[in-house]
């Protein structure tokens, strides 16, 4: 009935009219089953009646489970037009859920109708019900187990009645007794039961899907009876009489009051509270004597004990644990084996300086606890006691005693009294020493020592070891005593670190002596060097330094030095460095720049690591004016000589050499002597005569070549390279291309391509014969490497009055030398008019 109301509340809070008009009355949904099993298909339909005047013929209906949209349904007309839209869904896993039949109305969905859906499981057999009389409330409580959650809300309900023999007959019923919400147990009143009568219990459970009966319980209230449990108390020792032993426990208890006239019997149980020990169970104890001694526990233990009570010899049940009692056992007395050993150092004749060193070792697991130790001495015929030497809790003690004495007697001590007495005698060193000693390190906290067992064979071994050099002697020392006489080593891992010297001494000791002890340096790991050596400046120059340091002392427990290496730095932060080996102990830097400072340092290395000195800082000298000077000038003849070499090397080379000293090829034996050119006869210069008096003479004839080359830089158009003449005559230009002979003459210029060979001098108005001289022109008329001719190679004429050609004699002051002027082979192609003046030309 509650979920048919939810359901109503829901529908009329969200069917809401949201346009204008009314739509709770347009559809209704129907469902299959408003609760279903959880996964269990549902089927849904939604009417919407013809009346509504809101839908249009083609409405579409759509489904939402919670806020999601849900596809499958299927919209029919019905005859009566009405719209059915219809949806199963598969499977409901949700145990509540609300379904929604919604209408499109424009861009939104318009809620129609709504159902919710609730699935869950049928409820699940209680079990495990049980029932006990409560004599403080005078009721009778019944408890069960549930059962896995439903989803759904479900009823329990205890039922019961009255039966007899044996709960096959049911008399009367007993009202029904309904647990509050969430429990899973409920009280039946004293004014329901028969305490002494038969019962038939259950328990009863019901949800929408089903419902369950738990098996039934018979019993009869009285026979249910739980007490409540005892008080714990440990006895008050003044009240004991006799004393405790060790390893024992007294304690009383109290009961609980409205049992006091009920028989009971209980149960103890202890656990020590150190350790993961499970309880341990004593019983049954009678009640009546209200107190207990437990024995055979570990002694000075704390223990947890708790008690629990129920009704014998008639049936009831077991009270809960009491809450629990701490006690701790009584003390024994120790029961250890003494290990000692001892350093005598004699004070006068007739002192001795003892300290005595002991290690307890326990020889059973209940040893007893120890609270100190006791040194005595008693001396010989002396029947009176003697106060002790030493009452301490150390592990060590130190005293005085006379050099007659031989032995003392040290013990273990608590409240329950005194271990067995250990005699410990001061044994002379009379036995023969070990082997060879030796150790070896295994890792950085442990040390392997090593021995060869003399002969005879000692009783054991006593292995000391502290810090060696520089600690003081006989701080922090270690030792441990060694039993088995046949071993040749032991590891010792007690207080070793590494990277620190250890002094390890071996004693052998005998039946009644001992043997020297021996003493043995080591470490059980390498450490770099503390510090490495500081340097120092010997002797400094322009580019060098030498520096020297003193090497450090070996030192114990360092790693020995391998090499050391040498870093220095330029003010422009370059870095250098160099190895040396150990043995080193100065050293030269060289190539250093004049007035510079340099930082340098020392790094000590070793297999274990490396260790750097404090910084040096040099600077090296300056250079003195002379010097300078020197440099300066060898600087300049070095500058010098290469660039004497550099022009020897330019002007040497053959393509350079026309440059600077072209030559002037030999016209005899070059290839211009076959060269005859072939002239039109309208081609022909029209010169003319040169007897004519208003024509100057002729004073040059200036040859080009056929290609046109472009004018070197030796390339001149001044004629004064010519041999000088009283004469100047008009120059006339042969062209390389005879078609070009009308053109008029250009004026020579710096860039005149012009080559000048040689002049034809002569006046046919002059008295003086005619010449032709050959220049001694620096200018080349081929370009190659052809030397000039000699002077005997151009033959020079003279022409006499008379016409006849005869030589002259060449004059001795004129760089020019004459020759025929036909043997020219240019002039083999000139022709010029009015040639009688020439006499034999």
């Amino acid at each position: 009935m509650a979920g048919l109301g939810t359901r109503n509340l829901i529908r009329a809070a969200l069917v809401i009219l949201l346009l204008p008009g009314s739509l709770e009355e347009c559809g209704r949904i129907k469902v299959s089953a408003p609760i279903v099993r959880l996964g269990d298909p549902i089927t849904a339909s939604c009417i919407i009646n013809q009346s509504c005047s809101h839908l249009g013929p083609e409405a579409q209906i759509l489904w939402k489970l919670g806020a999601e949209l849900q596809p499958g349904g299927r919209q029919q007309r019905l005859a009566d037009g009405t719209q059915e839209s219809t949806i199963t869904l598969p499977h409901l896993n949700h145990s509540q859920a609300l379904l929604s039949c919604c209408l499109r109305w424009g861009n939104s969905l318009q809620i129609l109708d709504q159902a919710e859906l609730q699935a869950g499981y049928p409820p699940a057999t209680p079990h495990n019900l049980s029932c006990a009389m409560n004599l403080t409330t005078s009721s009778l409580i019944c408890q069960w187990e549930p059962g896995p959650d439903t989803h759904l809300p479900t009823n329990f309900t205890l039922k019961s009645f009255k039966s007899r023999r044996g709960c096959q007959t049911q008399e009367d019923p007993i009202t029904n007794c309904v647990p509050e919400n969430g429990q899973s147990r409920c009280s039946i009143p004293r004014k329901h039961l028969q305490l002494y009568q038969n019962m038939s219990i259950w328990v009863q459970v019901e949800n929408a899907l089903g419902t369950s009966v738990s098996p039934q319980l018979c019993l009869v209230p009285m026979d249910v009876v739980k007490l409540e449990p005892p008080t714990l108390w440990a006895l008050d020792p003044k009240t004991e009489v006799v004393p405790l032993q060790p390893g024992c426990l007294r304690l009383r208890w109290e009961p609980w009051k409205p049992g006091l006239y009920i028989e009971q019997k209980c149960e103890l149980r202890h656990q020590p509270q150190l350790g993961e020990t499970s309880w341990a169970l004593v019983g049954p104890l009678p009640s009546r004597t209200l107190q207990h001694e437990l024995c055979g526990l570990l002694p000075s233990t704390a223990y947890a004990l708790q008690m629990r009570c129920t009704r014998w010899p008639l049936p009831g049940l077991w009270s809960n644990w009491s809450p629990s009692l701490e006690l701790t056992t009584a003390q024994r007395a120790p029961i250890v084996r003494m290990d000692t050993w001892w350093r005598q150092r004699q004070l006068d004749p007739r002192t001795v300086d003892v300290q005595l060193f002991w290690k307890p070792t326990p020889l059973e697991e209940d040893s007893g606890q120890i609270q100190g130790y006791l040194v005595s001495w008693r001396p010989s015929g002396q029947a009176e006691a003697v106060p002790p030497l030493c009452n301490t809790t150390e592990l060590n003690c130190t005293f005085h005693l006379p050099s007659e004495a031989r032995e003392v007697v040290l013990k273990a001590y608590n409240t329950a009294g005194t271990s067995r007495p250990t005699p410990v005698v001061f044994l002379e060193s009379r036995g023969p020493p070990l082997g060879r000693l030796h150790t070896m390190a295994r890792d950085p906290h442990s040390l392997w020592v090593g021995w060869e067992p003399p002969n005879p064979q000692p009783r054991g071994y006593v292995i000391e070891w502290g810090l060696g050099p520089p600690s003081p002697s006989g701080s922090h020392q270690t030792w441990r005593m060694e039993h088995n006489g046949s071993i040749a080593g032991t590891l010792l891992q007690e207080n070793i670190r590494p990277f620190q010297l250890y002094a390890i001494t071996v004693t052998p000791l005998y039946q009644d002596t001992k043997g020297p002890s021996q003493l043995i340096y080591a470490y059980s790991q390498e450490t770099a060097p503390s510090r490495a050596p500081e340097l120092h400046l010997k002797h400094i120059g322009k580019t060098w330094a030498k520096l020297e340091w003193v090497p450090e002392a070996p030192e114990l427990g360092k790693s020995p030095l391998t090499h050391y290496t040498i870093f220095w730095t330029n003010a422009q932060d370059q870095s250098f460095s160099t190895v040396l080996n150990a043995s080193s102990h100065d050293f030269v830097l060289h190539g250093l720049e004049p007035a510079s400072l340099y930082h340098v340092h020392l790094m000590a290395a070793s297999r274990a690591g490396a260790t750097n000195s404090t910084s040096l800082t040099l600077m090296t000298l300056a250079l003195e004016e002379s010097e300078l000077h020197t440099l300066l000038g060898l600087f300049g003849l070095l500058l010098l000589f290469i660039c004497l070499c550099g022009a020897v090397r330019l002007c040497c080379r053959p393509s350079r050499k026309n440059a600077l000293w072209p030559s002037v090829p030999d016209p005899a034996h070059s290839s211009l002597g076959s060269w005859v050119p072939t002239i039109m006869a309208e081609e022909t210069f029209q010169l003319p005569s040169l007897c004519d008096a208003s024509m100057p003479p002729i004073t040059k004839i200036t040859v080009l070549e056929e290609e046109e080359k472009k004018p070197g830089p030796w390339e001149s158009s001044d004629s004064s390279g010519t041999c000088g003449l009283p004469t100047l005559v008009q120059a006339y230009v042969l062209q390389g291309d005879p078609k070009a002979a009308s053109t008029p003459p250009e004026p020579q210029s710096g860039t005149s391509n012009q080559v000048l060979y040689g002049q034809v001098l002569g006046s046919p108005t002059s008295p003086g014969p005619g010449h032709y001289l050959r220049c001694d022109s620096t200018q080349p008329l081929l370009g190659g490497l052809t030397p000039s001719p000699k002077c005997y190679e151009n033959l020079w004429f003279q022409t006499s009055p008379l016409g006849t050609s005869e030589p002259l004699v060449p004059n001795q002051e004129d760089d020019c030398v004459f020759g025929p002027l036909l043997d020219f082979p240019l002039l083999q192609g000139l022709r010029i008019n009015g040639v009688e003046g020439l006499g034999g030309f």
